[in-house]
């Protein structure tokens, strides 16, 4: 009697999905990378990719430190520690059914989360302060709009004294004081800082050494220090206080207590008189064994005066690892018990810092230096690029294989070369007068006549997914499946959809992704008008998505379809959208590129060329064609060939995504890239453009790429400015040509752009 082997069942993976990006995370993330649990998914949700350490930011105030050197980019930590990373702000928990509800998309399902999102600032709902205080939670945001005063103070430098007014004298407040009074008076400008604090005294009350150092060191730096009175109100020019009084200010800093993060108030789950969520020592929320709360954005049940601050959250780090490890394997968590007290370091902006501890204070260049040293270390440890997208050194010597994946998207198809000898190996249809465009006629769509006369347009297109977030790949696969009809200006009406899941998941996780996917597919289509007729599904290896779309060609006068056939000679060449999407998602599943350049990257292919389509017929164009996995170079050689022209192209000129050019600097390609590049012995490339550093882009796939289209030459300048107006990221990249007698297709200058 025979049996049949038993097979080992692999364990369904446990979902782990971590909320934001704070100083406890970033360990989880790297810790994790580097000894991953087994059986597990993890998802990270952030609203921003970029997290800022909150311990540089007065030494960036001050003009010690670059933003970069502040930046922990998030995204390339988490590709390391092969997270999925969704781009979107949680808004509210739902702890008894296990979902984390996002701001634009449908809820995330997990097994266990942990929630790290830091906290906001007190007092921003009084009269005014909102709308004229420049609040420093969350720090990205105070970052970014602190140069735009710094940049307005240096135009009004000569003309007058700037009266900055910083409220709230915690360790934040003050640090902040003095590093405003320092920038001001090495970027000459004349200002007078004024300190402003509710309480008898700055700093905590069981600060007083560290609190007279402080208080001695504003008083040389002419810092003035208001304690007792507590603002009430501000407006365009002034800080009102209690009992009446005013202050001017040019800027008003608010940096006062900490308050909750609003997902806490809309989750219905246990919180403090503030707001913050309560915790138990393990760092679990109370009544919920399956989430975890970190950082400032919690409040421990036995140690609940536990100071809102980056090192309570720095030294969580270790904890959480350990729980979350303990909790995937059913095992005893361990309680975190904060330290007593911590080594306090406050920076005066002028190479100086006062530092304190068990009641003493010291002060001076090397307490600076100490304080530099540590938090250097800290960021070394999670800073993987640099500004140029390559990796940073301790990340650089770490044996960490990513692997070679291929790139998804319109990158993942077959050549040009390929489709085109097989498509003439093929038997050719018979004579069908009803087509106007198919194989006989080939376009980026095809188009039949109906028995009632109209012109049927229809396209079909699917890709593998170019990226881990199927909500997302769902969003551009169908922004890019309405794109052939919309180069042809034609309004897209109906879609079928294809969506084949990955075969080795659950039903219950399949489920997830087709929700994800429709749903992101549908918030494309409902904006273009697109009604989702039905579709089919499948399982394959991996998910794949596409879509066929109709629509119905435009009647009247001068409304034929802009095939691309129609270039004429003369004619100035307008392309979209900026190219590099193909290097930048080859350099994101490989860790390698910046979460700003990737997410960039995401808003345009999700941006749809609709508007683009109805100016290029506006502005006479005679020809379009949409940018896809062929690349700008492959695309335009169709068209020339097609309208029997030649075209000259500026390779200067060519518009390219932030961090696409860095990448192919450094050598990388998406995998589909060789094969465009064939091109080159096809077309003419001139000495000094042959070493440009935008040549590349020219065979670089595009997913949902940008409409290249040629109009006449005198509205070229019509075209890029209403192009302007309509959103639109176009650029004029060269002019149509004669054919040339080389029978070149493009030929390929270098301007002076």
């Amino acid at each position: 009697m025979s049996h049949s082997p038993i097979r080992d069942v692999e364990p369904r993976p446990r979902h782990l999905v971590l909320v934001g990006g704070g100083h406890t995370h970033v360990q989880v993330l790297k810790r994790f990378a580097m000894e991953p649990p087994p059986a597990l998914r993890m998802t990270v949700v952030l609203d921003r990719p970029i997290a800022v350490y909150s311990g540089m930011v007065p030494g960036f105030v001050a003009g010690q430190y670059s933003a970069q050197e502040l930046e922990i980019d998030v995204l390339p930590l988490a590709r390391r520690a092969r997270a999925r990373v969704v781009l979107s702000p949680a808004v509210r928990i739902d702890a008894e059914a296990r979902r984390i509800h996002l701001a634009d998309r449908p809820s995330l399902v997990y097994d266990l989360a942990s929630v790290d999102v830091g906290s906001t600032v007190a007092g921003t709902e009084l009269p005014g302060i909102a709308e004229h205080a420049l609040a420093t939670r969350p720090i990205s945001g105070f970052v970014e709009r602190l140069g735009a005063f710094m940049a307005r103070a240096r135009e009004q430098a000569l003309r007058r004294v700037l009266h900055v007014v910083v409220v709230g004298a915690g360790a934040g407040g003050v640090e902040i004081a003095f590093a405003l009074n320092q920038r001001l008076l090495s970027e000459g400008v004349a200002a007078e800082v004024t300190l402003v604090h509710g309480g008898a005294r700055i700093l905590p009350r069981d600060a007083g050494r560290l609190a007279a150092k402080i208080e001695r060191a504003a008083r040389a730096a002419g810092i003035v220090v208001r304690c007792a009175q507590s603002v009430t109100a501000a407006d365009a020019t002034h800080v009102h206080l209690q009992g009446g009084r005013k202050l001017p200010q040019d800027l008003l800093v608010w940096v006062t207590g900490a308050v909750s993060h609003p997902l806490w108030r809309e989750s219905g789950l246990p919180v403090d008189d503030r707001g913050f969520v309560w915790t138990r020592e393990t760092l679990q929320v109370r009544g919920f064994d399956d989430l975890f709360a970190v950082g400032d954005c919690a409040t421990l049940e036995r140690h609940p005066k536990t100071a809102k601050a980056g090192v309570y959250a720095v030294r969580q780090g270790p904890d959480l690892i350990f729980n979350l490890r303990a909790a995937l394997r059913g095992q005893r968590l361990r309680r975190y018990r904060p330290q007593g007290d911590f080594l306090t370091l406050l920076n005066l902006g002028d190479g100086r810092a006062v530092g304190g501890k068990w009641g003493r204070a010291v002060e001076g260049r090397w307490v600076m230096r100490v304080k530099d040293w540590i938090d250097r270390r800290f960021m070394r440890k999670f800073q993987v690029l640099g500004a140029d997208g390559a990796l940073t050194e301790p990340f650089a010597a770490e044996s960490m294989d990513m692997g070679e994946m291929l790139c998804g998207g319109c990158a993942a198809k077959v050549g040009q070369s390929v489709l085109e000898r097989a498509l003439a190996r093929i038997s050719t249809n018979a004579r069908d007068d009803t087509v106007v465009m198919g194989l006989e006629l080939p376009d980026d769509a095809s188009a039949v006549r109906t028995p009632g006369g109209d012109v049927m347009v229809t396209s079909l297109d699917a890709f593998r997914a170019f990226t881990d977030d199927p909500y997302l790949v769902g969003k551009v696969g169908a922004a890019n499946a309405a794109s052939d009809l919309l180069a042809k200006g034609v309004a897209p009406r109906y879609a079928l959809a294809l969506v084949a899941l990955p075969q080795d998941a659950t039903p219950e996780d399949n489920e997830e992704t087709l929700v994800q996917v429709l749903t992101g597919a549908r918030k494309t289509l409902d904006a273009l008008g697109i009604t989702l007729l039905g579709g089919h599904t499948m399982t394959t290896p991996e998910l794949v998505v596409g879509f066929t779309i109709d629509g119905l060609a435009p009647t009247g006068e001068g409304a034929g379809l802009l095939r691309i056939d129609g270039l004429c000679a003369g004619q100035t060449l307008l392309l979209t959208k900026p190219l590099g999407t193909g290097v930048l998602f080859h350099a994101d599943m490989q860790g390698q590129a910046r979460g700003p350049w990737v997410a960039a990257a995401m808003r345009s292919m999700a941006h749809t060329n609709d508007a683009a389509s109805r100016l290029a017929r506006t502005l006479g164009a005679t020809a379009c064609t949409d940018i896809t996995g062929f690349g700008l170079a492959g695309h335009l050689a169709e068209m020339t060939r097609a309208s029997g022209c030649s075209a000259l192209l500026d390779v200067a000129a060519l518009p390219a995504l932030e961090g696409a050019v860095e990448l192919l600097r450094l050598g990388l390609r998406s995998t589909f890239h060789p094969e465009n590049a064939r091109m080159k012995r096809g077309i003419i490339i001139r000495p000094p453009a042959r070493h440009h550093a935008k040549l590349d882009l020219l065979f670089d796939p595009q997913t949902s790429g940008g409409l290249l289209f040629g109009v006449a030459a005198e509205r070229a300048s019509e075209a890029l400015e209403r192009l302007d107006q309509a959103g639109e990221r176009a650029a004029i990249i060269g002019e149509v040509r004669p054919a040339r007698e080389d029978g070149a297709p493009i030929e390929v200058v270098a301007g002076d752009g």
